[in-house]
């Protein structure tokens, strides 16, 4: 072991027993270099948030520019500051009229977390619905209202007053009633496997949360940001939240997530009590510069319309007998095989070979693939080799 990987082991929280320890040097769009000079093909975007690629060139940019203003001045929500009122102006012109007020945070689980305080507070209710198999967070709230309860014991008591529903049952939507203060739901479930929803289901969850004044809350953590081909996974079933949710992609490689509601409801959060959210990094000036460069560079670049072709593309090339099923919106997929192990076979071998790929908590028999939306059509093609070359070999080893 060298002296680098003794450190990170001994003295870095771990959260496995088998981390990849890839030394990571420098990151260039779709490649991560170690020190030696190794290239890696990330094919799993950081898990979610590389979605144009390492170190794009306009978000470095707009990171220099920011850094040589000023970096934290304030907590959030007291001082006026151009960066994230330029983020909130631009997110606010992509998303439904009702959509129009952004609450900036740090990350992914503390949007989460700070949309079910939101919900809670508009309406007066304490239950919580969500689906089974979603993820959500590893914050309490958010694993709360995260379906895996392996990852939930040991952590118990956990939030109270939080049902379960079936993921695209249209009979479990009976379970939402005058009780729920909101619905919270992964717009596709990512860490279950990429399970999509159908259009019939998402337009039946928001006729029910109409009928019965529930609020709706669309987790698009890891589907945002262009993943799906939209910059926003719902706008494929035409229905829209009262509250989203962002991160991940959205910072560029930078920290930064956000809650997004309406005025109105946003405002319940400013009184009885006063400061009923609030965070101290929230809306730091560098992280927004970052995100605005982001959304800008996915519309100058029109990524946009390359997602479905690029999507496609991986599908053809990664046709294989042991592929039981693969299951994709856009370019998120999931691959699935008959066992775990296969899957760990497959990622280990495509990494001893540039090649990183990723599984499910939630769905370890499938690997995910969720490159750079920029990722070219010649990439693809050498990364599907080596994927195919590593399933392959699966023959061999029995």
């Amino acid at each position: 072991m060298n002296f680098s990987h003794s450190v990170f082991l001994k003295h870095i929280a771990q959260t496995t027993g088998s981390p990849f320890l890839i030394d990571v040097e420098r990151g260039e769009g779709l490649y991560l270099y170690s020190p030696e000079g190794k290239a890696y093909m990330d094919l799993i975007s950081g898990v979610g948030v590389s979605n144009i690629g390492h170190r794009h060139p306009q978000v470095v940019k707009a990171i220099k520019e920011q850094l040589d203003k000023h970096l934290h001045v304030m907590v959030y929500g007291e001082f006026v500051q151009s960066s994230p009122n330029e983020l909130a102006e631009k997110l606010v012109s992509l998303l439904p009229d009702n959509l129009n007020c952004c609450y900036f945070v740090n990350s992914g689980t503390e949007a989460n977390e700070g949309a079910l305080k939101l919900a809670k507070r508009y309406t007066g209710r304490t239950e919580i619905i969500s689906c089974r198999r979603s993820y959500h967070g590893s914050t309490h709230g958010s694993m709360s209202v995260s379906g895996n309860e392996v990852k939930k014991y040991a952590f118990r008591p956990l939030l109270p007053d939080v049902r379960f529903i079936n993921f695209n049952s249209l009979a479990d939507l009976d379970q939402i009633t005058t009780r729920t203060a909101g619905v919270i739901i992964e717009t596709i479930q990512g860490d279950a496997g990429v399970r999509v929803p159908s259009p019939e289901y998402m337009k039946a969850l928001r006729a029910k949360c109409d009928e019965t004044g529930t609020l709706l809350i669309f987790d698009e953590i890891q589907t945002g940001i262009g993943r799906t081909g939209k910059m926003f996974a719902f706008e494929h079933f035409d229905v829209a939240p009262d509250i989203l949710t962002s991160a991940k992609a959205l910072g560029g490689g930078l920290p930064i997530g956000t809650f997004i509601s309406s005025y109105d409801m946003m405002q319940c959060l400013t009184h009885s009590p006063m400061l009923g959210h609030i965070t101290t990094f929230g809306g730091n000036p560098v992280c927004c510069a970052a995100a605005l460069a982001t959304l800008q560079v996915i519309e100058d670049e029109k990524l946009l319309e390359q997602v479905e072709e690029k999507g496609l593309l991986f599908e053809q090339l990664l046709q294989h007998s042991r592929i039981k099923d693969i299951r994709r919106k856009g370019l998120l997929f999931a691959f699935e095989f008959e066992t775990s192990e296969e899957v760990a076979f497959i990622v280990q071998e495509c990494l001893k070979n540039g090649v990183i790929c990723f599984w499910f908590l939630s769905c370890p028999n499938s690997f995910r693939i969720a490159p750079p939306i920029n990722i070219t059509n010649d990439e693809i093609r050498e990364a599907c080799k080596i994927i195919r070359e590593a399933i392959d070999l699966l023959d061999k080893q029995q």
